[in-house]
């Protein structure tokens, strides 16, 4: 069986996102100062996670974010990062570069509402989604190939087939074990870890996928709108990802937690993140 772990991670704040305007992906606005300081708020929070694998958008907000998550890890500073357009932000089309509420009002004039309604030149929201489909095929590819490249032996240090990773929030799934080091952490063995930086209106529809088509497990104490709202800027979702047998076709997968900003609180009240996409 390979088992890998799937850390998320929206990118931190920009002008746009504090002024309620889309990006989408016509527009390549760089991190505010706010929301450097929320990207480094969550490379602490991650310091001591060890990733075997980082994938970030191609866009610089979440480049920037990227780069500050692995400048403050213990483990991973060197590691190269893997610049994938799949993970671009929805293009917005026409309404790329003007207010939400313009965006809003489109729709309304459509007879239709937001997210589904699609602007002219955008995206759809199943082609967002097939977009993450392939992207996570290819994470699972990526996953089986190690499994078959090493097949009952490891060359990592831990000299076990799976290695241990501690994660810095408790894991209420089958799938960790407390760690000993005290704390809100857990302990669980996988083939790999991967971070993956991207962006708001993506990810819940990369969520989304995984819940309808592939039947996502959740933390019990979730709610409807919990799962259907934007990430914050740098809000952490993890999942545990099983293939038994390597089987592409049947992945397992375990949402240990969803839109996690906790690491956000002593940031400042300024650093609030903001859930427009």
């Amino acid at each position: 069986m390979v088992r890998f772990g799937l850390t998320v991670v929206r990118h931190g704040e920009t002008r746009y996102n504090k002024d309620k305007i889309l990006q989408g992906q016509g527009v390549d606005e760089p991190l505010s100062a706010t929301g450097f300081r929320q990207a480094d708020a969550a490379g602490v929070f991650l310091s001591n996670v060890k990733f075997t694998h980082v994938f970030s958008s191609d866009l610089l907000r979440a480049k920037q974010t990227c780069a500050a998550i692995l400048g403050k890890n213990k483990f991973c500073r060197d590691l190269e990062v893997k610049y994938d357009a799949r993970l671009r932000e929805r293009k917005y089309g026409v309404a790329e570069g003007r207010p939400l509420a313009d965006l809003k009002a489109m729709a309304k004039d459509a007879g239709e509402q937001c997210p589904s309604f699609t602007p002219s030149g955008g995206e759809t929201l199943d082609e967002v989604r097939e977009r993450a489909r392939d992207f996570f095929e290819f994470l699972c590819q990526l996953a089986v190939g190690l499994e078959q490249k090493e097949p009952g032996a490891s060359s990592r240090s831990s000299g076990t087939p799976k290695e241990q990773f501690v994660f810095p929030w408790t894991n209420h799934s089958s799938e960790g074990e407390p760690s000993s080091e005290g704390g809100e952490s857990s302990k669980v063995l996988l083939d790999a870890n991967i971070l993956v930086v991207s962006h708001g209106a993506y990810m819940r529809s990369w969520i989304g996928y995984f819940v309808s088509d592939l039947n996502c497990t959740l933390p019990a104490n979730l709610t409807k709108s919990q799962l259907s709202s934007v990430s914050p800027n740098t809000g952490v979702s993890h999942f545990v990802v099983k293939l038994e047998n390597g089987n592409l076709s049947k992945p397992e997968i375990a949402c240990v937690c969803l839109n996690q900003d906790s690491h956000l609180v002593d940031v400042g009240a300024e650093c609030v993140a903001s859930k427009v996409f």
